[in-house]
């Protein structure tokens, strides 16, 4: 089994547009490199984000990344996405080159999180209505959390291998014991300890020896350099985070009547850290579509790019 890196993937995917654009029109669709830049929603949070602009999009694409990722995991897919849509992803606090505060001032929580969504939809005066959201991991649960409140926050919110419920038993041994104590104190020192070999090997685990594949050394460069800043690490958000978790699922769990956003829910087969019985259950009941990507581990996006592009851009055919 062959597995493209991102980069070689942007690579194929550009040419493919390029010659198609050629055949049709007699000329290449430039390739729109995704800037990078900040944007301050308070006195508090400052985040990183990264957008690519065509000049008639064809609509919005919003990327929220999950643990220990950064923005840079979707530069390859905003590149090839960003010929026809406006793109948009950022680093969640705690992560990348986003702020850092101090969890007495900011809670890391999903429900948090959610409110740094909504903030910065309003700011960058998105369309909602022709906006879709990609959501994988701890980018879930607050996408979700959101649409409870704003019913028409997106077009279509796509949701993969987090956890809307409370359903421990679904959850890696390690996700299991950050819920509570006296288990995740020790966990989240655990996590500090070992970033080196969590940031090498977190998207292999699960897969077999020919489903095994590296990421670009830009992505693991800019995860590593942004582990630690401002005294909080990665691991410290993802433990403030987990530490409310149970809560917001339960939230969530209690209203999901009032849900009526379109939902597309995306698993990886072979993923560990969150089973797919999760994804089953929740797509279930919200009436949702549930796609099961063959083959695949917890971070569908990194491992089978042009699949993530494809359900991207049915979601907007749709």
């Amino acid at each position: 089994m062959v597995i493209l890196s991102l980069k070689n993937f942007v690579a194929a995917a550009s040419v493919v547009v390029a010659s198609a654009a050629s055949a049709q029109a007699g000329a290449a669709i430039p390739v729109i490199e995704p800037k990078i830049d900040f944007i301050k929603i308070d006195e508090t949070i400052t985040l990183r984000r990264m957008v690519t602009r065509p000049a008639s999009p064809k609509g919005t694409i919003l990327f929220l990344h999950g643990f220990p990722e950064t923005l840079a995991v979707w530069k390859g897919i905003a590149t090839t996405l960003g010929t026809d849509y406006e793109v948009h992803a950022f680093d969640w606090p705690g992560y990348g080159q986003s702020s850092r505060p101090s969890p007495l001032q900011f809670s890391y929580s999903p429900r948090d999180y959610a409110k740094i969504l909504k903030a910065y939809i309003e700011k960058t005066g998105i369309d909602r209505s022709n906006l879709v959201i990609y959501a994988s991991d701890i980018g879930g649960l607050p996408a979700l959390l959101l649409a409870l409140d704003e019913l028409t926050v997106a077009r279509t919110i796509i949701a993969g291998d987090f956890a809307p419920f409370n359903r421990p038993q679904y959850m890696y041994e390690s996700l299991q014991n950050l819920k509570a104590e006296p288990t995740a104190t020790p966990t989240r020192a655990y996590m500090n300890k070992t970033s080196d070999e969590i940031l090498a090997n977190v998207h292999r685990r699960g897969l077999t020896p020919d489903a095994q594949y590296e990421l670009p050394p830009e992505v693991q460069a800019d995860m590593k350099n942004s582990w630690l800043r401002d005294g909080i690490t990665s691991a410290d958000a993802f433990a403030f985070y987990y530490s409310h978790f149970t809560r917001d699922e339960d939230y969530l769990e209690a209203n999901l009547g009032r849900l009526v956003t379109r939902i597309k829910v995306i698993w990886g087969e072979k993923d560990i850290y969150i089973k797919p019985e999760m994804g089953k259950e929740f797509a279930e009941r919200t009436n949702s579509e549930f796609d099961i990507v063959k083959g695949i581990g917890h971070f569908p996006h990194l491992q089978d790019p042009a699949t993530t592009v494809e359900k991207v851009s049915a979601a907007f055919a749709n």
